[in-house]
């Protein structure tokens, strides 16, 4: 069956089943989620979510996410799955997040009993100094093992990593991404470095020993990741952290390049750079620029509130007009 869109009913478990809190993670601010989880929360966030997604032409899978899943004890594990395998008359699958070092065979054999159809790593970094001045507690070699064992049990791997961690680089950054597409995952996740407060990689920020990422670059080195992964026919599958309050708020995020709409940034910059590519090699200014692109490329091509409309007039005195089809 050939499905038009994947629906994934999050279920956040923040921080449970993992073993290390890494220096720039608060699970509790990133998910939104600050009690804890049990089977009844997963039955009623599932049902609520299936009483109006389509019920045809369509993926839906639950998918729990935040803590590392695979780190929780097997029976709590198995608890978890087989509250969301009670829908599989509607659920095309279940996916799941969890670290590269908390994978084995015995967790492996429980997903495929109730039909995990995606686990994503959070590998984050192919350099194992980035990861170790981070505090993940594993190497890229546990990566690679884990995506070895997945593959194994015929389980579709995905891929989170990110831009601009401490000890990082543009160039480490897309080495990373190289790496992870070497993997062969089905997916990939890119999310922005965030300096969220209360969190080390906070305290390193006030003291002047990290300085995160300004806006410019983390949207460059991010075109750079995405464009790996599509040369390899990788889905980035998200882009940025999702908004949330519990984020946005003023206790939230202290620094780093934070945007609601930072996938849609990425894009807008990529298309307003061949734009202006073009601009430059037919030498044009004072004029209406036509822009021939699918009608679901037209507010890229215009920009996030028209910035890359504003940016052509302001600099060409080019008007930039679409030409959808």
């Amino acid at each position: 069956m050939n499905f038009q869109k994947t629906y994934n009913i999050p279920i956040f478990i923040p921080h449970e089943g993992c073993p290390h809190t890494c220096i720039f993670c608060n699970q509790t601010k990133i998910t939104g989620v600050q009690t804890r989880v049990t089977c009844a929360d997963v039955r009623k966030i599932i049902s609520d979510r299936l009483s109006y997604l389509p019920k045809n032409g369509c993926r839906i899978e639950a998918a729990f996410f935040g803590g590392s899943f695979t780190g929780l004890d097997l029976e709590l594990q198995e608890k978890f799955l087989k509250t969301a395998s009670e829908f599989s008359d509607r659920l095309d699958g279940i996916r799941m997040s969890t670290r590269p070092d908390y994978i084995n065979k015995d967790v492996l054999t429980l997903a495929k009993k109730y039909n995990v159809r995606t686990i994503e790593l959070g590998m984050q970094s192919s350099d194992n100094e980035v990861l170790r001045l981070n505090e993940r507690g594993h190497r890229f070699e546990d990566t690679a093992a884990a995506a070895a064992l997945i593959s194994e049990y015929k389980i579709s791997l995905g891929v989170q990593v990110m831009v601009g961690m401490y000890g990082s680089t543009p160039e480490k950054d897309v080495l990373t991404a190289a790496d992870a597409a070497r993997l062969n995952p089905e997916c990939a996740r890119i999310y922005p470095t965030l300096t969220l407060c209360g969190t080390k990689l906070d305290d390193l920020y006030r003291q002047g020993r990290y300085t995160p990422y300004d806006m410019e670059t983390a949207l460059t080195v991010t075109d750079k990741m995405m464009r790996i992964f599509e040369e390899r026919g990788i889905e980035t599958i998200r882009v940025g952290l999702h908004s949330d309050e519990s984020l946005t708020g003023g206790d939230g995020i202290c620094a780093g390049p934070y945007h609601p709409a930072f996938r849609e940034l990425v894009l807008s910059r990529r298309e307003r750079n061949r734009i202006e590519a073009e601009i430059l090699r037919l030498d044009l200014k004072n004029c209406v620029y036509k822009a021939h692109v699918p009608c679901d490329m037209v507010s890229v091509t215009i920009g996030h509130k028209r910035c890359n409309a504003e940016y052509f007039k302001r600099k060409y005195n080019i008007i930039l007009k679409t030409v959808s089809s």
